[in-house]
Order: C-alpha cells, then sequence, then structure tokens
C-alpha cells in the first residue's frame, strides 16, 4: 500500500480521503456551533458574525504565510500535518468552553491550524496530476470533502437522539474521526519532489510579500474573489434562517447532511466540467447560483422552502470549489503555487470578517431578507466582474 502511495496520482486519493475523515470531525460541530453560541452560552447573531468572519481571516492570513513558506522549502506535506494537527487537537475542546471568549479562542486557534495546512496541501495536490485532470482531482478532494460534511452531520444527529442533546458530549466525540485523518495524512499522503527547472526558477522572496501577486490575469480573478467574498457570509447564517423559520434542532444536522450529500455529488462533476468549458464559465455559473438561492433565503417563508434552498446552495460549490482551486494553478507556474494559493486564499479572508459582521449586524437591525438580499447583489456583480475581466 505505502508503494502504491509514492505513486503521484494516488496522493489525490489519500488527500481525499484525509479531508473525508478531517470533516466528519469538524461537521460533527460546525452545525451544530450557532446553536451552542446562541443558546447554551446565550450570545447574539452579531458575535456570531464575528466569531466565525475573525476565524476565517485568521486562517486566510497564514494560508499566505504557509503557502509562501512551502515554495521556499519545497517541502509541503509537513506543513499540512502540522497544520491538521493543531486543528484536530484544538477542535473539541470546544465541548468544555462556558464562555463565549472560551469559543473564540480555540476557534481561533482551529483556524489558525487550517491556515497553516490549507495552501501547501493544495499545492502538494497541484502537482499530482496534469493540467488536463487538474479540475477533476480538485473537484475529487472536495468531494471527499464534502462527503464527510454529510457523513458528520448524520453521526451529530444520531448523538443528539442518543446523548438527549448534548452538545458537550458531541464536540468532544468529534477527536475520533480527527485522530483517523491524523493516521491517513501521515501514512498515505507522499510529499511530491520539486520538478526538475528547464530554466532558471524565479527565487522565492524573503517575506510572504515580497514579489507581490503573481501575474496581470490572475490578480483580475483576485478582485473578483474578494468582491464575491463580501456578499459570501458564513454558512451559520444560513443555519439560524433554518431555525428562524421553524427547522428544529434535532433536524438541523440531517439538513446540514443534505448541504453536504449534494455539495459532494456535484464536486466531481463540476471540476470535470470546468476542464471541458473553462474555469471562468464553471465558477460565473456557480456564482449565479449562489445569488439566486441567496434570493431564494431572503423570500423564504416556510419550512420546505428551506429544505429546496440547502440542496439548490449545493450547487453552487459543486460548479466553484474545485474550479476556483483549479484556476490558481493555472495561471501561475509551478514554483510560485504555493504562494498564489495563498494569495487567493488571503483575498477570501479579506472579505471574510466584513463580509459576516456586514451580514450578522444587517440580520440585527434591518432583518434577515435585507442581510441575504444584500449578498445576493454582490455575488452577482462578481459573477459579472468575472466572466468580463479574467481571460483564461
Amino acid at each position: 500500500m505505502l508503494e502504491r502511495a509514492r505513486r503521484p496520482a494516488d496522493n489525490v486519493k489519500a488527500l481525499g480521503y484525509v479531508s473525508l475523515a478531517n470533516d466528519v470531525s469538524s461537521d460533527m460541530m460546525i452545525p451544530l456551533l450557532p446553536a451552542f453560541v446562541t443558546t447554551v452560552l446565550g450570545l447574539s447573531p452579531a458575535f456570531l458574525g464575528f466569531l466565525e468572519g475573525l476565524a476565517e481571516s485568521t486562517a486566510s492570513l497564514l494560508k499566505l504565510v504557509s503557502g509562501w513558506y512551502s515554495d521556499r522549502v519545497k517541502k509541503r506535506k509537513a506543513l499540512a500535518v502540522i497544520g491538521y494537527g493543531l486543528s484536530n487537537v484544538v477542535k473539541p475542546l470546544v465541548g468544555l468552553a462556558t464562555a463565549g471568549w472560551h469559543v473564540l479562542l480555540l476557534r481561533f486557534a482551529e483556524r489558525v491550524g487550517k491556515g497553516i495546512r490549507t495552501s501547501p496541501r493544495d499545492a502538494l495536490l497541484a502537482a499530482s496530476v496534469t493540467a488536463e485532470e487538474r479540475g477533476r482531482s480538485f473537484g475529487f478532494q472536495r468531494a471527499m470533502d464534502n462527503f464527510g460534511a454529510t457523513i458528520g452531520p448524520l453521526l451529530a444527529a444520531l448523538l443528539l437522539w442518543l446523548f438527549h442533546d448534548n452538545l458537550r458530549l458531541i464536540f468532544l466525540l468529534a477527536a475520533i474521526p480527527g485522530a483517523w485523518a491524523m493516521w491517513l495524512l501521515i501514512r498515505r499522503v507522499q510529499e511530491i519532489p520539486a520538478p526538475e527547472a528547464t530554466a532558471a526558477p524565479k527565487p522565492v522572496g524573503p517575506s510572504p510579500l515580497a514579489g507581490g501577486i503573481p501575474t496581470g490575469a490572475f490578480r483580475s480573478y483576485l478582485l473578483a474573489v474578494v468582491l464575491f467574498t463580501l456578499g459570501n457570509s458564513s454558512d451559520a447564517f444560513l443555519v439560524l434562517r433554518a431555525q428562524s423559520l421553524g427547522i428544529s434542532l434535532p433536524l438541523i444536522p440531517i439538513l446540514w447532511a443534505a448541504l453536504n450529500l449534494v455539495k459532494a455529488l456535484a464536486a466531481t462533476p463540476g471540476g470535470a466540467l470546468s476542464d471541458k468549458i473553462g474555469r471562468r464559465w464553471s465558477i460565473t455559473l456557480g456564482w449565479f447560483v449562489y445569488f439566486l438561492a441567496y434570493v431564494g433565503f431572503a423570500l423564504a417563508t416556510k419550512t420546505w422552502h428551506i429544505w429546496a434552498l440547502f440542496v439548490f446552495y449545493g450547487l453552487f460549490y459543486g460548479l466553484t470549489e474545485g474550479p476556483e482551486r483549479a484556476l490558481v494553478a493555472d495561471l501561475v507556474p509551478e514554483d510560485q503555487r504555493g504562494r498564489a494559493y495563498g494569495w487567493y486564499h488571503l483575498s477570501i479572508g479579506v472579505g471574510a470578517l466584513p463580509a459576516s459582521l456586514l451580514f450578522g449586524v444587517l440580520w440585527k437591525y434591518a432583518g434577515a431578507p435585507t442581510a441575504f438580499m444584500a449578498g445576493a447583489l454582490l455575488a452577482g456583480a462578481a459573477a459579472v466582474m468575472l466572466g468580463k475581466s479574467v481571460k483564461q
């Protein structure tokens, strides 16, 4: 088995299974975290927005640093191990939290781990396949991630029933699949040596910001990503919207699982579609789906609307998650990909904190429909920008 895993193409499968196990762990918790924060700890939607926005922005900043560093040392796997390890140590400790600052600190630390691992992992995956397979391969990785995010909530629903809605115990039990993810990463994923350069490679700068953002086309892409992210608040607000329209707590993990099942089923075909029609058109289509879904969440009045919208919303992820990452590798050379993935994730982080803060404030003072409509309009504008400015 280890000999097989040393072949580059097998890294795609191995990294996919790592993502599956890690997301079983994470998504035993994520759909229940809004209820834990707002009900058990008695905090507001605005605090939830601050918590999620700060966590994602922190992760995105560190993705730039870790991506740059992985280019510099030409080692991707070690950083992935450190990042996944930190996340899986601190994540279950949310079950011991008794105050908002406890959750804030632990969520911050868990996202630090994500920030360390993500750019090196994406660069390692990109190095494991040819350009013609890139969209499908990233789609497969996202599919496994989302299958894990389907299994996790179903486990959480079962545990809610078995342990009488004991959220703290469920969070602690999330350590088990997290440990499985670490075993898979250490034993099955292999480093891909940097290829022999046919020309003198561009030196990696002395800091993550040295040399700026690679290539003009990549910069145009990042501008569109930032605009979209400003309208893309945390999915935790979708859960709150579901609860506000009458979805009960025991059904929330089932609803979350349905969303992630659609994401998982759509991810590989969505990535393969981008190999055929081009990344730009696949992403633009996905952002338009997001626009329609958010308009739907704004106008929803019944519980069946929420179920239908969660399923439809999953198509957005299938059309964009793999292609967005594959487009990064398409637009920059091999020796700059770690840094490029860092800039890509940082761009998402730049928008994540204000997006979730703005959404939380709009929800509080103007109502949920206004908040969702604002997100829809920003996504629509980003789709237009991407379609006009980015040439693949």
